[in-house]
């Protein structure tokens, strides 16, 4: 019988050293992308009660993508959280008293029983960005700035962030079509990118229009130009539509405040997938590789009124991790060179220079350096190979020698350059050598 093979769940992974210092940095540049913009940090549970999270993300979300559970010592129901917009809605119920504006963001795992594919996994992060208490477009501008900076923040230069309107569509649909009920559509358009324009075609045929019905809402969801083409484009057909020219406002306003618009595209075709978006939304995609978006978001201005009884405008975007990194990985923009966060390794010849070389220890880590030695006693041979390994930048050697001198042998990985230096010099001499 073979051995017995362990490995995570389906859809869930590990992460080794090298991923998790990578991991670790990411989110890190985030976060402070996310407090130079004036967002605030809050935390919420991996668990909420089921009601909380039921009839706010549609029927699919809801009855095949959540974690859910019945609670083995009581008849509650909960569910692993399925976003950080819903878990935010039901924080602010509980914290009433919280002044608005209320800018945060909030960085945390998040549980979907996905499908796992590229990019797709059943356990991942989100970066969220909110702000709540404004219905204005420099709010959503806002969002779209600190998305557009975290992507320059990693130096990505081939993405674009689609913009649009749900409205829109929603009022194109009920003007040209008669239809009350977009939602289905909706959810038709959201598969564009995986089944592309005849899958979509397809799906809105089987949901009862006619092929005119569905050809008229292909070329709406199909209208290209620049920015400003697209509105003028959209007016001139629509513009009879009060919805549609409310939504157009906003979009130039948002035009107008964001930071660059470089990259932004309005694209009709984007709907998001999720029911509680209202108004304006954005995705971010790179053109290489296809691993769908790497952000999305927008405007929710009815999820509060579930939890407050009051209708309180809000709007958003979230990055997801794992698509950043993996996307960033393929294209060269993430690194995978670093093994070990420790900067220096300690090399001790025997077991009569463990003392002396712990207090090399002790000095290193005192001043701020991040410092390792042997702990199992090997030969000086099987250490070395051991920081080569995990290519340790800096090794200091300590025997005999070192010991009677009161020195210590430094050696200079990326030089391969060895000096022997006074102890009480080791301190200067290391912090020169450290990448």
């Amino acid at each position: 019988m073979g051995k017995k093979k362990f490995r995570p769940p389906k859809g869930f992974r590990d992460f080794p050293p090298d991923i998790m210092l990578l991991r670790k940095e990411v989110l890190s540049r985030i976060e402070r992308v996310f407090q130079r913009y004036g967002f605030d940090p809050i935390e919420t549970p991996i668990l909420e009660y089921w009601e909380v999270m039921a009839g706010k993300y549609g029927e699919e979300a809801e009855n095949k993508l959540m974690w859910r559970f019945k609670d083995p010592w009581s008849d509650r129901w909960y569910a692993l959280r399925y976003d950080l917009t819903v878990p935010l809605a039901r924080y602010l119920a509980t914290h009433s008293e919280t002044p608005l504006p209320f800018r945060r963001y909030h960085i945390g795992p998040v549980w979907r029983h996905e499908d796992p594919q590229r990019g797709r996994y059943r356990e991942f992060y989100q970066c969220d960005v909110d702000i709540v208490g404004s219905p204005y477009p420099e709010a959503d501008a806002e969002i779209i700035n600190v998305i557009d900076s975290v992507m320059k923040e990693f130096n990505f230069s081939n993405y674009v962030i689609r913009l649009s309107d749900r409205r829109i569509l929603k009022a194109i649909l009920e003007i040209e079509l008669g239809l009350k009920d977009s939602i289905p559509i909706y959810r038709a358009i959201d598969k564009l990118d995986k089944i592309g324009l005849n899958g979509v075609k397809g799906l809105l045929l089987k949901s009862g229009l006619s092929p005119d019905d569905v050809g008229k809402i292909i070329d709406i969801i199909s209208i290209e130009g620049s920015n400003e083409e697209v509105l003028n484009t959209i007016e001139s057909k629509y513009g009879s539509s009060k919805l549609v020219k409310e939504s157009l406002t906003h979009l130039r306003g948002i035009l107008e405040f964001v930071e660059d618009e470089s990259h932004i595209k309005i694209d009709l075709s984007l709907v998001r997938g999720l029911d509680y978006y209202t108004g304006p939304i954005h995705e971010t995609v790179v053109s290489k590789p296809k691993i769908g978006s790497l952000s999305g978001g927008g405007r929710y201005d009815d999820l509060l009124e579930m939890f407050l009884g009051k209708k309180v405008p809000a709007t958003g975007g979230s990055i997801g991790v794992e698509r950043l990194i993996d996307a960033g990985i393929e294209l060269g923009v993430f690194k995978l060179s670093k093994k070990t966060i420790t900067q220096v390794y300690v090399v001790v010849m025997n077991e009569e220079c463990m003392r002396y070389a712990l207090d090399v220890v002790k000095a290193l880590r005192n001043a701020g350096i991040n410092t390792s030695f042997d702990v199992t006693r090997s030969k000086e041979e099987k250490q070395r190979k051991y920081a080569k390994k995990l290519n340790i930048p800096i090794l200091i050697f300590i025997g005999d020698k070192e010991v009677s001198n009161n020195t210590v042998t430094i050696y200079v990985r990326e030089r391969n350059e060895r000096l022997e230096v006074k102890k009480e010099s080791l301190i200067k001499e290391v912090k020169k050598h450290i990448p």
